[in-house]
């Protein structure tokens, strides 16, 4: 890739990467951990509701304290140290910053830094793919406008999966299905913040000495953290969502080419071509060896008789009729490589994924009969869980994006297991997110009519 080595150039020009954080959660203490390995990067500054969390957290990942000493931000960028506040607004307005890293897990608040972002000719790397999936078409167009570049954060699964299907295609294969890994039981779709360290499969002490914060890791667990990358990967990719949502099908990593192949050869899929998510417990609970729980896979077909032989010459798995082959990242690290999207924005101008297209969509389903006068409050809480939706069938219907679900209050009842409507819901029409909502679904119903 070449990356590194344009790194190291890079700090001996002395004209490092400028880069600046907004959010300094789980994410964002991965990156930090490792950028103080980094050549040719400087973090100018790290924003965060807290200052006092943020700061908490870099000493925690080892930071030294004279790295990010009270100062300001003109100061950080002249001396190569780093300003921690809580105005975001002005980090992305600051002329030293070159590219932002938006990683609040806020989906409105994301869509308007990414925005302010492109006002200020600013480079974004979104972290928060929760706005990317039910945002990221306007986001992608809006940056684009603006001359700068958009992108996905790699380490994260969509933009993992998406340089496995790019890889497959500049191969010259056919992409089957692309996707990544969970754990699914469908009992799961119910759960809550007080329950996810049970079913996830860690201790409240391990937790905790993680700094993990149960919301976000719920949103993994009930479904909604899968459907949201389900649709940042479609939109990425051009590939299809299945329309009745994700069917999480059990197997493990080497199952992966008898699975994902359309249901009349056996497999799982409606058809060639879609997104998709492989669980890694059988459907009675019991793990399953060798899964690819926390990887990313993209599944291809060999067009011809002699690319099929050249599968079975070189011994790769396939499916019973030796068509169909996977290739897979059996792990993802998150926020510990953000900086291969740094470097890709930063030194090559190319985004580590970006959505091309409006193929899926994340509605918010109830998790419960709700009733009129609640608060839904978005991934991963007590009210909603989120399930992926052909885009059109979403916009047609006027469900309600799970990235909108934040503190809007129910108007009318959802049963369990139900979408909520536009019309179900009290919702702010001024923010930012909605406005850029209502612009790509006004944009793709009309294309779909």
């Amino acid at each position: 890739m070449n990356l590194y080595p344009k790194l190291v150039a890079r700090e001996r020009e002395g004209k490092p990467l400028r880069i600046g954080m907004i959010g300094a959660g789980k994410f964002g203490s991965m990156f930090l951990a490792q950028i103080l390995k980094l050549p040719g990067v400087h973090l100018i500054g790290v924003v965060d509701l807290s200052p006092a969390t943020a700061i908490s957290n870099m000493k925690y990942v080892g930071w030294q304290e004279e790295r990010f000493a009270a100062m300001s931000l003109d100061d950080a960028a002249k001396r190569g140290t780093t300003h921690v506040s809580d105005d975001a607004q002005a980090l992305i307005a600051h002329g030293a910053v070159d590219i932002v890293v938006e990683c609040t897990g806020n989906p409105p608040a994301a869509v308007e830094h990414c925005l302010a972002a492109f006002r200020h000719g600013k480079d974004v790397i979104n972290v928060t793919v929760e706005a990317d999936a039910f945002c990221g078409p306007g986001l992608a167009k809006a940056a684009s406008e603006a001359g700068v570049i958009y992108s996905m954060a790699y380490g994260d699964q969509p933009a993992l999966t998406c340089d496995l299907v790019d890889w497959a295609r500049t191969c010259g294969f056919t992409v089957v299905a692309a996707g990544r890994g969970h754990k699914w039981l469908p009992h799961y779709r119910r759960s809550t913040p007080e329950t996810v360290w049970e079913y996830w499969g860690l201790t409240p002490e391990q937790a905790e000495r993680g700094r993990l914060n149960p919301k976000m890791f719920n949103a993994f667990l009930d479904g909604s953290k899968p459907a949201i990358e389900s649709a940042a990967i479609a939109n990425s990719t051009g590939l299809a969502v299945p329309r009745e949502g994700l069917a999480f099908p059990p197997g493990s990593a080497e199952d992966i080419p008898t699975l994902m192949r359309p249901r009349s050869l056996g497999g799982c899929l409606d058809h060639e071509g879609m997104v998709e998510v492989i669980s890694c417990v059988t459907v009675d609970g019991k793990p399953i060896p060798y899964d690819i729980r926390k990887g990313v896979w993209v599944c291809f077909r060999g067009d011809s008789e002699y690319v099929r032989n050249c599968f079975e010459e070189y011994k790769v798995i396939t499916d019973p009729t030796g068509r169909y082959m996977a290739l897979y990242k059996k792990w993802h690290l998150i926020g510990l490589e953000l900086g291969v999207s740094v470097a890709s924005v930063g030194l090559r101008r190319e985004a580590t994924g970006a959505a091309i297209a409006f193929k899926g969509d994340v509605a918010a389903i109830a998790k419960r009969d709700l009733k009129a006068g609640e608060i839904l409050d978005g991934e991963g809480g007590y009210t909603v869980s989120g399930g992926l939706r052909p885009a059109e069938v979403s916009i047609a219907r006027q469900y309600l994006p799970l990235g909108l679900a934040h503190r809007v209050k129910l108007i009318r009842p959802v049963r369990d297991g139900e979408p909520v409507t536009y019309a179900d819901v009290e919702i702010d029409t001024t923010t930012a997110a909605y406005g850029l909502r209502k612009q790509i679904e006004a944009q793709y119903a009309g294309a779909t009519s």
